[in-house]
């Protein structure tokens, strides 16, 4: 573990490099941000905190574990879409079953392109009377515009869809084994009964809000649609509690990947299909046996032909952290894969990294080398999530 504890005070960003900023959109949190001392850099197009002053990635890293973080995920698109041809537009656009899912009821889900590819992964959430949509902020103007291009063909044709931009609401997300104590605290609500996975609209603190029982760290959580005036006065009632701290993207990189969790851009893109990404069971019973989204022909051929030339694998890596596009070798030296991903893991004291492996090499322990600065270190192929998951579940 101190090896690990000195790498990541190294770095000081557990991955994700410091960078100044520039000309950005900024949330409606910076100043909340600034006052508790935040370190800034650009992502995706936003000036967003990495780390705080009063802890660094480590220490932000390992208090998610233990107690609760706020992440400030603002940045995301966040969109309605509504009327009674809803789940046909959306399910032609993503592979997930959304017209069994009850309502509360939400699911991770992927955006497909002609070819089998990824475009984005996205969370839908079945609402009384829409779908909500969560979607990353790497890829917002993109699934927008996607969005709204397919809702024309289909208004077009004679249906009864419509997308619409939420843009007065700013997203939190509140991560870690405290996380349900805490906001039962702030909102006066009983959260005991809500599952992993599933929303709904709770009144804090007299503020109408989306609550969403979900994250990107592996731990319990909630993700917080909350109206943008009233964002900063509720994510102060819920620091008030001590076990309750800022956390930034630092913290939130090497906890989703201790999670085995995909970076959009890093783990998965346009040219990854789920079979290779290991993502196949994101596609619903119904929508295997049906098809109808976009490449959906593509992607249940290779699927049932087991077919692709790579798997996404999880590695525990001796020796120095390997980072992305460091080259993944067999035993015998033959180049066969590549890291996407790598960080030391605060929570096992090991490097660990995600990577795409040549098929026949992805089977669990199996022994491969990894070149990091030129110098080749043992791997071994692990099963994914690397912690195990602390999702709720009644």
């Amino acid at each position: 573990m101190a090896s690990i504890t000195r790498t990541l005070q190294k770095t000081k960003s557990a991955g994700i490099r410091l960078m100044s900023t520039g000309a950005s959109q900024r949330t409606a949190l910076y100043d909340l941000h600034k006052r508790y001392g935040a370190k800034f850099g650009p992502f995706a197009g936003w000036d967003m905190p990495l780390l705080y002053a009063d802890q660094g990635a480590l220490d932000s890293h390992l208090h998610t574990r233990k107690h609760a973080s706020i992440f400030d995920v603002s940045h995301m698109l966040q969109t309605r879409v509504v009327g009674k041809d809803r789940h046909r537009f959306l399910e032609h656009l993503v592979v997930g079953d959304l017209k069994e899912l009850p309502v509360g009821g939400s699911t991770l889900s992927l955006f497909t392109n002609e070819k089998g590819g990824i475009e984005d992964d996205t969370i839908v959430t079945q609402q009384e009377d829409s779908l909500y949509v969560v979607s990353n902020a790497g890829c917002a103007d993109k699934d927008l515009a996607h969005l709204l291009k397919h809702a024309k063909i289909f208004q077009d044709q004679g249906a009864d869809v419509e997308v619409r931009k939420i843009d007065d609401h700013s997203l939190i997300a509140l991560q870690g084994p405290s996380s349900q104590k805490a906001l039962e605290q702030v909102a006066g609500v009983d959260l005991s009964q809500m599952p992993f996975m599933t929303g709904k609209f709770v009144d804090i603190k007299g503020v109408p809000c989306h609550v969403a029982r979900s994250g990107y760290t592996g731990e319990d959580g909630f993700e917080l649609s909350i109206p943008t005036g009233e964002i900063a006065a509720i994510t102060e009632a819920l620091l008030a509690n001590p076990e309750v701290k800022l956390a930034g993207l630092a913290a939130r990189d090497s906890l989703r990947l201790e999670a085995g969790l995909c970076l959009y851009g890093s783990d998965i893109d346009s040219t990854t299909t789920p079979l290779e990404a290991n993502l196949v069971w994101t596609i619903g019973k119904r929508r295997r046996a049906e098809g109808g989204f976009i490449g959906s022909d593509v992607i249940l051929s290779q699927i049932a032909q087991k077919g692709g030339d790579r798997r996404r694998v999880g590695l525990v890596i001796e020796g120095a952290p390997a980072r992305a596009h460091s080259k993944v070798l067999s035993v015998e030296g033959e180049e066969i894969g590549e890291i996407t991903s790598g960080v030391p893991a605060p929570s096992l004291g090991k490097n660990i990294a995600m990577a795409y492996v040549r098929k026949g090499f992805n089977k669990k322990d199996t022994e491969v080398k990894v070149k990091v600065r030129n110098r080749i270190q043992n791997a071994k192929v692990v099963k994914m999530p690397f912690i195990p998951a602390n999702y709720h579940k009644i």
